[in-house]
């Protein structure tokens, strides 16, 4: 099966056999049951509809070991008696079949400590990120780089240079459980679990053969999905060779652009074109920010608008006839570029002719299919000891629409353009000008799109089992990891701006319409009509948007050796004394190539047919598309580190109840930034109090820099009046933003404490937990603009000074690198509360209804940039972002042998645009960078209900139903200070009500 063929320029796809018929079930029912007992005390009713949060060792997954040991993630210890102090949520194969979702990113990310996660929803407006698409997690609002995600306790190599995986390259019908420790973990399992672990465990024990299939639509008629998986499993030698396999396929149609204007994709109606205006004033006792729908940029229009000189106002129709433009806020052109009664700040209007803003042209949800090839042998050589061997091969291509046509706000046009109407220019000849300010949104333009395309390569070959020493059984897990990623993204009907300028400046020579400079005619330039809504000649689009558009090509590589021992070497007064202990070395490699438009070639491929040289490119430094200019880059480091992690016994009795002490040191040395410590320190005390136990742990955690920020490709931008302090002059040079190899790693403080009541014997079925963390992030990885570099040089800070020149005699050798530093801090607290009842066999019936409820407050968010004269942001409540004040997910399910039912709700609280602003109406303080005054901050938060339910249909087939979003509650306006569309996809729904059914079946 060739995945996304429409892209011609893609490299060759994989094609891998997708056999299944069946599917996902329909009903979520998350259980945070908040911390099980000790094993020897009776087992609670078996729950199949909701994650568990328990306390690091109390779940046993015999399916997938070798033997019954229990390995949860939060720790490395593997004793039957440890109860680790982190806690962590464990989400089961069947929660995950339950949610009905596409991706098992999707089941995930509703637990409300994920904040800020990334999917297929979000970064579809905009065209250079290249993470389009990429499913990951981010855990505390602190990021995707700050969350650390796994597969069977294993590293994944990353989907882009960031280093962030994607999960939907996992093989998802294989997994058997989720594991999320909310908490730092970097003493146990390294850089990067600054936020937290998600642990992906798999079946490696699988018999039989089972199949998923699913379909899905939204309300608007968009988002169609298809998902098939299929796995088969057998045993053969008595049960000593294991061989599995699986494949999967998922097609989601995406939800596809909508229109300039208001119009978004299906019959949405939500959009109302939000902006915060700028008045421009700060300090005439009024707000600077104004909150206003239909509001529209008063510099360009659909299809061409004058926007500077005597004609300014003049606008043209689809038929290329003049008419006088409607600006709104009853505004009127001053001939200067400005238009009294609108906003100059961001040069907006409110109200009038709303038909050229390209906000609502985005898509809202990139389309994606993905396809997995998973296959794993094992060999138990002994009993109990296994070699072992897997391999994953994925692909998972996406493509979105950032933004509709092209907008250009700075053109200058000639009255004697042929293409110009004759009335126009008539104009021109009574207002005595030759030429006038000119902006538009070409929507005679081809719209752009990006197209990603990741293939991922995993190869694990490993050991792992127990042996004796000295009568004391220990075990062990060795294995070596060969990772690649090859991703590739490619950019169509983007223009080239130059040649763009060159191809709307026509003339006549001859009696033909040709491009009025003979250099730019001579190197291929098409004359293009920008006056309404004719199409470009195909011969001018292939001079303006070249078939070959912006692509980039990257190859990351990750190598891991790791070994791991556990066991309990002593027994102590109250139990055994548990050790773990390890080693672990990684290697981590990329390169990039770009294109020579966007990176730059000495000439632009002079002698070759695909890139000829041309005067009107920058042919040294590229940078010549209006977006998507990626650049070449390489670099690597190496890892080498090892850790100790014990667990002591401290007391255990009747009277005083039982507790345990844990701890973990980790020693890692990076090639890049030498060596750093990590530790934490912890403990449980299950109390003499039926059920009640005690839980604190702090930790120290590193999150090591990536490879992009250390080593970026360099990208060039041009300052035309770059203010020099030191000559008090103004210069022309170039910003070089680079990677920073001698970046350090961000260091954490992690402290949690909780209190936990798991199933006392007075109400069994009942499990409450309260957890307060703190998190202080310092040597936060951030940049710092061009000018404050300079300026901060010039203050006396020597640190900033060896990065720029701007008194080179050398014409185009005035420079200053940008590149980041170890500067800001981050402090975020709250506390986690889980709470769950279980009744068995309700008024009398068949079954089990169950009631739970997971709720995240993020107390505090505070964003100190390490900057001089920027002030601290405390962003908790901030809803534009990703850490809302409250967020709760609440399940009710019944359940019984033929079928179940489940109500969920998802919600979080109202917040603001930002809690940097003052608000106030009149009166006001001078609105500053750090306080600016706005006249309205609320930003409504939401409310989810989704129903689903499943019937068996037999003993081994399954069908279900899923409606996600029952009422169709549409997204809070997120409102920009430009045009992009004001929605924030990481924390609101903005597809509306979905469905989806489908049947699911095992042998």
């Amino acid at each position: 099966m060739t995945v996304f063929s429409a892209d011609r320029r893609l490299r060759a796809p994989l094609h891998v056999s997708a056999t299944s018929i069946a599917a996902l079930v329909a009903v979520l029912a998350f259980s945070p049951a908040a911390a099980q007992t000790a094993p020897s005390a009776p087992p609670p009713a078996p729950v199949q509809d909701a994650p568990v949060t328990v306390d690091q060792s109390q779940t046993t997954a015999p399916d997938q070991q070798v033997s019954s040991d229990i390995i949860v993630t939060g720790s490395r210890i593997t004793s039957s008696g440890f109860n680790a102090p982190t806690p962590t949520t464990m989400v089961s194969s069947e929660d995950l079949q339950q949610v009905a979702a596409p991706n098992i990113f999707n089941a995930i990310t509703i637990l409300p400590s994920l904040q800020g996660s990334t999917g297929a929803a979000t970064g579809t407006f905009s065209t250079s990120s290249g993470q389009q698409g990429l499913s990951s997690f981010s855990l505390r609002g602190l990021g995707a780089l700050r969350t650390l995600t796994l597969l069977d306790g294993q590293r994944v190599v990353g989907a882009n240079v960031t280093g962030v995986p994607d999960i939907s390259m996992f093989p998802q019908l294989l997994v058997t459980r989720v594991d999320v420790v909310n908490g730092g973990a970097s003493a146990s399992y390294g850089s990067d679990a600054v936020g937290g672990v998600v642990n992906f465990i798999t079946d490696t024990r699988f018999v039989g053969f089972k199949a998923n299939g699913q379909l899905g639509i939204t309300t608007y008629g968009d988002d169609k999905q298809a998902q098939f998986q299929a796995a088969w499993g057998t045993a053969l030698l008595d049960d000593r060779l294991h061989v599995i396999l699986s494949g999967e396929f998922d097609h989601q149609g995406g939800v596809g652009a909508g229109d300039f204007g208001t119009d978004l994709a299906g019959s949405r109606d939500w959009y109302r074109a939000t902006t915060l205006v700028n008045t421009g004033q700060t300090n005439n006792g009024r707000p600077q920010f104004l909150y206003r729908d239909f509001a529209q940029p008063y510099q360009y229009a659909r299809y061409g608008l004058i926007n500077n000189g005597p004609l300014q106002g003049i606008a043209f129709d689809q038929n290329g006839q003049p008419f006088n433009f409607n600006y709104g806020s009853g505004g009127v052109p001053n001939g200067a570029g400005g238009v009294t009664g609108c906003f100059p700040g961001n040069s907006f209007c409110v109200g009038g002719d709303l038909s050229g803003a390209p906000g609502s042209g985005a898509s809202l949800k990139s389309a994606l299919e993905r396809i997995n090839g998973f296959g794993r042998i094992g060999f138990d050589f002994a009993q109990d000891n296994e070699v072992y061997f897997t391999v994953n091969v994925a692909q998972v291509t996406t493509n979105n629409q950032p933004s509709p046509g092209y907008n250009r706000a700075s053109l200058t046009v000639q009255c004697a353009n042929p293409y110009l109407p004759q009335l126009v220019r008539d104009r021109c000849a009574t207002a005595n000008i030759t030429s006038f300010g000119f902006g538009s949104s070409n929507a005679n333009f081809p719209d752009p799109h990006v197209y990603t395309d990741r293939r991922q390569y995993r190869f694990v070959g490993g050991l792992k089992g127990k042996f004796d020493v000295g009568g004391s059984a220990w075990r062990y897990d060795a294995y070596y990891q060969h990772g690649i990623t090859i991703s590739d993204i490619n950019v169509e009907d983007i223009v080239l701006q130059n040649r763009y300028v060159a191809a709307t400046n026509a003339i006549t020579l001859n009696g033909a319409i040709v491009c009025a400079d003979a250099a730019a005619r001579a190197a291929g330039c098409q004359p293009i009509n920008i006056f309404g809504g004719t199409p470009p000649s195909s011969a001018a689009l292939a001079y303006v948007t070249p078939e070959n558009g912006p692509f980039q090509h990257t190859k990351l590589t990750q190598d891991v050796a790791s070994v791991n021992f556990s066991g309990e070497p002593l027994n102590l007064w109250a139990g055994p004394l548990s050790v773990a202990f390890g080693g672990e070395y990684r290697h981590e490699y990329y390169r990039v190539n770009a294109d020579p438009y966007g990176a730059g070639v000495s000439a632009i491929s002079p002698n070759g047919p695909d890139y000829p040289a041309d005067p009107l490119l920058n042919s040294a430094q590229g940078s010549n598309w209006a977006a998507g200019n990626y650049k070449n880059g390489t670099g690597s480091y190496n890892v080498y580190e090892g850790y100790l992690e014990l667990d002591v016994p401290l007391f255990k009795g009747d009277g005083i109840g039982r507790a345990n002490l844990n701890g973990a040191a980790r020693v890692t040395h990076y090639s890049t930034s030498g060596t750093v410590w990590t530790w934490k320190l912890g403990g449980t005390w299950d109390t003499p109090l039926d059920g009640f136990r005690l839980r604190a742990v702090t930790s120290r955690d590193v999150r090591a820099p990536n490879l992009s920020e250390l080593f970026a490709a360099p990208t060039v931008t041009t300052l035309p009046n770059f203010n020099d302090p030191f000559r008090n002059v103004a210069v022309q040079a170039f910003q070089n933003t680079v990677g920073n190899p001698n970046l350090k790693p961000e260091s954490a403080r992690n402290t949690e404490i909780g209190v936990v009541l798991s199933r006392p014997s007075w109400l069994p079925g009942l499990s409450l937990s309260f957890d307060y963390y703190n998190i202080e992030l310092n040597g936060v990885i951030s940049s710092l603009s061009a000018q404050q570099i300079v300026q901060f040089c010039f203050d006396g800070n020597q640190a900033f000074c060896g990065g720029f020149e701007l008194n080179s005699p050398q014409q185009g050798g005035n420079f200053i690198n940008v590149q980041p530093f170890n500067l800001a801090s981050w402090k975020t607290s709250g506390f986690d509360i889980e709470a769950s009842y279980q009744w068995v066999r309700p008024l009398g019936l068949p079954g089990s209804f169950t009631v739970r409820a997971l709720g995240t407050h993020v107390r505090e968010f505070l964003v100190k940039a390490g900057i001089a004269g920027v002030d601290t942001v405390d962003q908790a409540g901030a809803n534009n972002g990703n850490t809302p004040d409250w967020k709760w997910l609440a399940v009710q399910t019944y359940s019984n042998d033929r079928f179940s039912l489940t109500l969920q709700q998802r919600w979080f609280s109202d917040g603001t645009f930002g809690n940097q602003y003052v608000v106030c109406q009149t009166g006001c303080p001078a609105s500053t960078g750090n306080h600016p005054t706005i006249d309205f901050n609320k930003m409504k938060g939401a409310f989810y209900f989704d129903v689903g339910g499943s019937v068996n249909l037999t003993g081994n087939v399954t069908s279900f139903f899923k409606v996600d979003n029952v009422f169709d509650h549409d997204p809070a306006a997120a409102p920009q200070t430009n045009t992009g569309l004001d929605v924030n996809p990481a924390l609101y729904d903005t597809l509306g009500r979905t469905y989806r059914v489908g049947v699911r079946m095992k042998f």
